[in-house]
């Protein structure tokens, strides 16, 4: 299997590496198409890949094309990228906005595969949405989410219009832990704690807590039951987060990025 990725940005290098880190396809079949000519030099480029500034016939005989560039520079690509792409191959976008119907309309394509990944895919631990046209088969699409799985975990929706969603939750979602972690972060310092053992505290903290989550098969509010004792410490801070309304607003936060998610793919043209 041979493949080209189109733009070496984060996602575009976290593909490639975790591609080949796990031995699921041959350095020597990778394909690296870049605009940034210091690119040889990036330090994400972990395999010593050659990279190529220019499009070229060489990506027809590629089975897979990834199109990792930013959404506002895919109108640019658009016209060198149609004339090497073909019917047999899969096409697949990191790109939010751009609609599969767009896309086989641009490309002249019809396998074509829409995903959002989150940040943490470039230490292996992401979680990437995905969702593809009807004309891919299912050994397609198990291909396809081996693929992604190099780079952590995926989950594949039938519907498009999950994609948008899945950017509110899981591609915008490592920002509001951090968020969260600020907050604890900027308490432990008011209560005099070093800002290097303010970190630390919240760091193992989170860690620990995750590391519970996935170990065992309990809910979210079971571990909070778990961790509030009647009349202690923890109860009387989820009271406060109750009365506040908190939860509430957290989650109309994440509405207004996926409104915003949605309103930018419009404004793609």
């Amino acid at each position: 299997m041979r493949i080209a990725i189109v733009g070496m940005g984060n996602m575009g290098s976290t593909f490639a590496n975790g591609f080949i880190n796990s031995r699921f396809i041959n350095p020597t079949d990778v394909l690296i198409y870049t605009r940034s000519q210091s690119a040889s030099e990036d330090s994400r480029n972990v395999h010593k890949l050659s990279y190529r500034y220019k499009l070229d016939s060489d990506i027809k005989t590629c089975d897979i094309v990834i199109v990792a560039v930013k959404p506002q520079d895919f109108t640019t690509l658009v016209g060198d990228l149609r004339q090497y792409v073909h019917q047999e191959q899969i096409v697949v976008s990191v790109m939010a906005g751009i609609s599969i119907d767009r896309l086989k309309q641009d490309l002249g394509v019809d396998k074509i595969v829409r995903s959002m990944p989150n940040l943490p895919t470039q230490i292996g631990r992401g979680m990437t949405v995905f969702t593809a046209s009807e004309e891919l088969d299912r050994k397609e699409l198990f291909i396809i989410q081996n693929l992604i799985n190099t780079t952590g975990k995926s989950v594949y929706v039938s519907e498009e219009n999950k994609i948008d969603a899945a950017t509110a939750v899981s591609g915008s979602g490592p920002a509001y832990v951090f968020y969260f972690m600020e907050a604890m972060i900027k308490a432990a310092i008011s209560y005099g704690f070093e800002p290097s053992q303010a970190e630390l505290l919240v760091k193992q903290t989170i860690s620990g807590a995750l590391g519970l989550y996935e170990a065992n098969s309990l809910s979210t509010q079971d571990w909070i039951a778990k961790v509030s004792s009647k009349g202690g410490t923890t109860e009387q801070a989820i009271k406060y987060f109750n009365e506040q309304d908190v939860m509430q607003k957290l989650i109309e936060g994440v509405n207004k990025a996926k409104a915003q998610s949605e309103f930018l793919g419009k404004q793609i043209k």
